[in-house]
């Protein structure tokens, strides 16, 4: 088994109409992630690399073959300041 290094869970924040829609209505932020990384991975790295605290997160793997992760934020942090950090909003 391959360990994972943080900046190797996170591949990138994707961008599109319907990620800009959660991030507004559900305090998601969506990311583009390893097809390896766990719920538990992508919890840790978010957590670790963006200094906030994770609620739940939803993967998905695409007809591509990429995996996505659903990000939702507790309530005392703020999807959109993170999106405006990442420079993504």
């Amino acid at each position: 088994m391959v360990k994972l290094g943080l900046q190797d869970i996170i591949k990138y924040p994707l961008i599109s109409e319907d990620t800009v829609s959660l991030i507004e209505a559900e305090n998601k932020l969506t990311f583009i992630v390893d097809l390896r990384a766990k719920k538990r991975d992508v919890i840790n790295a978010v957590e670790s690399l963006y200094e906030v605290e994770v609620e739940k997160v939803n993967t998905v793997i695409t007809p591509d073959g990429i995996k996505k992760a659903y990000v939702k934020l507790n309530p005392e942090f703020k999807a959109a300041d993170l999106a405006v950090k990442l420079g993504v909003f």
